[in-house]
């Protein structure tokens, strides 16, 4: 059902699989004959792991008890006695502006030099800080996908869900000027080896182009450089459901953190556009 119907990925299958094995070690009976009881034991038992562990194992169990209730194969569904840990949520680490463009005029000069490596890496950051793409996306990018006049991307992204990015006539250009080292009989844009770069490969590219311009490493990842991408958008004014759109955001509340990080900035847009903004009292 996961897969067929819900269209989640191998990771995610794989992810709930984990969680279903780990939590029937933890009952005296077969998993899919758990009782209430059986299940309230669980708590005890995971009372060490991290509250966000907790809340997604008890999450894949709701959604497997949820299952078998909808197919007739129980009557009763006994994961209302799972716990529910109380979650805060942690806001993303972003990078200003000025430091997002120490790394480009760092990785400029580099590429400027006509290097492989160096070309790609500029490609790569384009389209991480440009459109916003999850690392996944990425690196599994097709030869063919960033086409010339053609001023978005077709991706793939979580769940098998197609979404359509637009791509900034910078990225094109450092796209471009990428293909010309990559053989034209490679499938992916960002080839290594008999595949595509890893995202743990991308993870030390992006750490290093941050050293070079001066960022701290440590700051530094293609997920930060998403969170950039998005708050720095809505702090120029972009609707939070196009931003949800951009960022395949299945549920606005997941985008809506982004509104925690920049709340300077919407108070001032509220107090600048609200129709009540300009009225004399």
């Amino acid at each position: 059902m996961m897969a067929a119907e819900a269209g989640a990925s191998r990771h995610t299958l794989a992810a709930y699989r984990n969680d279903l094995e780990r939590a029937a070690e933890g009952v005296r009976t077969a998993l899919n004959q758990a009782s209430a009881d059986d299940l309230s034991t669980l708590g005890e038992q995971w009372a060490e792991l991290a509250p966000s562990t907790v809340a997604r194992r008890a999450a894949a169990l709701r959604r497997f008890y949820g299952f078998l209730v909808d197919d007739g194969l129980r009557k009763d569904d006994p994961s209302a006695s799972l716990p529910r840990p109380r979650l805060e949520r942690p806001l993303p680490r972003i990078l200003d502006e000025s430091e997002i463009s120490h790394i480009f005029e760092a990785a400029e000069d580099r590429s400027a030099s006509g290097e492989a490596t160096s070309v790609r890496n500029l490609a790569l950051l384009e389209l991480l800080y440009g459109s916003g793409l999850r690392a996944s996306e990425l690196v599994s990018l097709p030869r063919g996908a960033v086409r010339p006049g053609q001023p978005f991307l077709i991706l793939r992204g979580k769940g098998s869900k197609e979404r359509l990015v637009p791509i900034s006539s910078r990225a094109e250009k450092a796209v471009q000027a990428w293909l010309e080292h990559v053989p034209s009989d490679v499938r992916w844009l960002f080839p290594s080896g008999k595949a595509h770069i890893s995202r743990v490969r991308l993870f030390q590219i992006v750490r290093a182009m941050a050293a070079d311009g001066g960022i701290s490493p440590d700051r530094v990842s293609p997920h930060v450089l998403r969170h950039a991408f998005a708050t720095h958008l809505l702090s120029g004014g972009a609707d939070l459901r196009v931003l949800q759109s951009l960022l395949g955001h299945a549920d606005i509340a997941t985008t809506q953190i982004y509104t925690h990080v920049d709340s300077a900035r919407l108070v001032e847009l509220v107090n600048s556009r609200h129709p009540l903004a300009t009225r004399s009292r």
